[in-house]
């Protein structure tokens, strides 16, 4: 990381993983070129799921390297004074496996849905039971994980190494 002063502890990266809208998932495809896609995810200890079709250019990628790096990106806010902006975020590495275990992918799908839609979650059982079958879940086991920052505390003052406020 160039800017070490806008380094976060491992726990904040972890947090940003946690709460982002949505992630970027960049790998290599078959082919070599490099191909990154957004998915929905969810955190649950040191793994990340995301659900998926079961075919496609990002299966084909991930069935030929399971190596993966994502980007996280938490709460942001432009500038309205100078050129620049407020952020957070998270970058983490490590390898992906697709999930084959109906139990695991159910728990993975609901760790999701219940992120991304708890007040959908009465339904949750009766689509789980329609669509499990049609459904890709994949786990990436986090190897590495790195957090960002650039926050001003009251005073205007940018919080660096860390601090909070």
């Amino acid at each position: 990381m160039r800017r070490k002063d806008r380094e976060m502890n491992k726990e904040f990266a972890l947090s940003i993983a946690d709460k982002c809208e949505y992630a970027t998932l960049a790998m290599v495809d078959p082919g070599g070129k490099p191909y990154c896609v957004p998915v929905t995810i969810a955190c649950d200890g040191g793994a990340v799921y995301f659900h998926t079709a079961k075919e496609g250019q990002k299966i084909d990628a991930l069935r030929n390297n399971p190596a993966v790096c994502m980007s996280c990106v938490g709460d942001t806010c432009r500038a309205t004074d100078k050129f620049t902006t407020e952020f957070e975020s998270a970058i983490l590495y490590g390898n992906a496996a697709e999930v084959s275990a109906d139990s695991e992918k159910i728990h993975a799908l609901r760790l999701i849905c219940q992120r991304h839609t708890p007040a959908n979650m009465h339904q949750f059982d009766a689509s789980i039971e329609k669509s499990l079958s049609r459904t890709g879940v994949w786990k990436i086991e986090i190897t590495s994980i790195t957090g960002k920052r650039k926050k001003y505390d009251r005073r205007g003052e940018e919080m660096k190494f860390g601090r909070m406020e």
